[in-house]
């Protein structure tokens, strides 16, 4: 109980009984003042007061009303989560601005984009292109290059300004999209998660590296992301992806994922359906269920994107297409040095730690391995049920983009754009189990990806340095990696236990099928996408 100036007057002061016996909710009578506690006459401050449970101990006006101010500005931030998180996204991206405008970062890919639009304007060969100082060849399929052609129209302070603003806006596209594919805790309100999530990832290294080079790595990942949250049956579902793939080849292994799940899940339902025509009791009546299913579909819709951007290309392009896709495309060391310290991949870790430019077999039997493994792991989760895996979609979408990233030729640091969703799922994982290991291992994650650790070995392009490093230089750049391979692990274990249990039906997607009745598929499509 606090009691300031404006509850007592400066000429009666009501000193308070002792809180040593039990309260009765009774009034009590005033306190004759004595020679131990000062009265009203006394020659003490007049607006300090004895509080109970204090020890006697006076507490002042000033300091009640600066307890008020601090106990409001407390409950402001429940009260007002939406409005918190804006400013604090709000001032994160404006110190972002500043801090790379203070670097004076060159944002050279981007401008390698817009080389590669000129160089379709003016009708050139479009990989024999050298751009800026760097002599930056480019890497990309020719779709690519079309899609570039609009920043042709900008100089080059413009085309920095316009690339920070929308590289910003993506993040906040991939983390709005990333909450939809990860389930958070009820209480939190989903848009100021979305913006402080926003806020905080652009901080990590490769986000912030993707904006300093002006990467199109979170257009990427935002088109795969809106794929994988669309419900089942939507009928774009699968065009992000093939878009994305004709952009950059890598997202081509989640078309690979979904047939895979789609083949799996028909021939289970084949199974399923000889089974109860063979061996149903008499008088049953199972439905049947056809082989055709959403992955399916999904994985012809991108098959057909992806084509789309293919034969566009080469109506537009022939000749730059007909190189690409038999001279370009099998230049595996075109866009780089394996071997340099941003290769963030198992190509590039098995190079450093060899001591060559070419880890040859070595990497090709990694590369199968973990390919397979991933594969299998992916397609498991997504063919498991919230029941037995919560945020089985999430688990399978981040195990497949992590296989990606890991068999990659090439995956430099700002790829791993993927770590944002990653460390939201580890964490929503932690909140829910509650337990010092997985928060341990959460925090470690987000720390490594902030920690711009992959850097802090000698790294030079031209001498190539990272061919002789020691061992605890490759253990520096072997960071995203080692993450990759632990995340896995972990998903793997996880997918295997949640397929070896039976299913349960009390679990959250049992209890709002059973409650939806057997139409749910129809009404509530979204919520067991992940079933098919």
């Amino acid at each position: 109980m606090t009691i300031g100036r404006s509850t007592l007057s400066r000429q009666s002061l009501l000193y308070l009984p002792s809180t040593s016996g039990t309260y009765d909710g009774r009034p009590s009578e005033p306190t004759a003042p004595d020679r131990t506690t000062p009265g009203p006459d006394s020659s003490t401050r007049p607006d300090r007061v004895a509080v109970p449970g204090t020890s006697g101990a006076p507490v002042t006006a000033t300091q009640t009303i600066t307890d008020s101010r601090i106990h409001r500005a407390r409950a402001f931030v429940p009260r007002r989560p939406v409005l918190c998180a804006a400013v604090f996204c709000l001032l994160s991206f404006t110190g972002f601005w500043i801090a790379q405008r203070a670097a004076q970062v060159s944002m050279v890919d981007l401008l390698v984009y817009r080389a590669e639009g000129w160089t379709v304007r003016d009708a050139q060969d479009l990989y024999d292109m050298r751009a800026t100082q760097h002599n930056l060849p480019n890497t990309y399929p020719p779709f690519a290059a079309l899609v570039f052609t609009p920043l042709t129209v900008m100089g080059t302070g413009l085309l920095r300004t316009f690339g920070t603003a929308v590289n910003l806006g993506l993040m906040v596209a991939v983390a709005h999209l990333s909450l939809r594919l990860i389930d958070l805790p009820a209480r939190v309100p989903r848009p100021a998660a979305v913006l402080a999530l926003a806020a905080v990832a652009v901080w990590c290294e490769p986000v912030w590296t993707t904006l300093r080079y002006g990467q199109i790595n979170p257009l990427v990942t935002a088109l795969v992301l809106w794929d994988l949250t669309r419900r089942a049956g939507h009928r774009w579902a699968g065009v992000g992806t093939g878009i994305a793939t004709g952009i950059k080849l890598t997202p081509g292994l989640f078309v690979v994922f979904l047939g895979l799940a789609g083949l799996l899940l028909g021939l289970r339902r084949l199974w399923a359906a000889g089974a109860a025509r063979g061996g149903g009791e008499p008088g049953s009546r199972l439905p049947r269920r056809r082989f055709w299913n959403d992955h399916l579909r999904r994985t012809g819709v991108a098959t057909a994107a992806f084509a789309l951007t293919v034969a566009f290309s080469a109506l537009a392009l022939p000749h730059d297409s007909r190189r690409f896709w038999t001279e370009v495309l099998f230049a595996t060391d075109r866009p780089g040095d394996v071997e340099g310290a941003g290769n963030q991949n198992l190509k590039g870790a098995l190079a450093r730690i060899l001591h060559t430019p070419d880890p040859g077999m070595w990497w090709l039997m990694a590369a199968a391995l973990v390919g397979c493994v991933g594969l299998a792991t992916a397609v498991a989760a997504q063919l498991t049920d919230d029941s037995r895996l919560p945020n089985a979609r999430a688990w399978a979408a981040l195990t497949c983009a992590v296989t990606a990233l890991m068999v990659s030729p090439v995956s430099w640091s700002h790829h791993w754009v993927w770590a944002v969703p990653m460390v939201l799922l580890l964490a929503v994982e932690a909140v829910r189990r509650r337990t010092a290991g997985w928060t341990a291992w959460t925090v470690m994650t987000g720390l490594l990806f902030c920690s711009f650790m992959v850097w802090y070995a000698p790294h030079s392009r031209p001498t190539r340095v990272e061919l002789h490093q020691n061992p605890a230089q490759m253990l520096l750049t072997a960071v995203y990696p080692l993450v990759g391979i632990a995340f896995l692990g972990v998903a793997a274990y996880l997918t295997l236990r949640a397929v070896r249990r039976p299913w349960e039906g009390s679990g959250t997607v049992g209890r709002q099928l059973a409650a939806a009745g057997p139409d749910a598929a129809r009404r509530r499509p979204e919520r067991i996408y992940a079933r098919g």
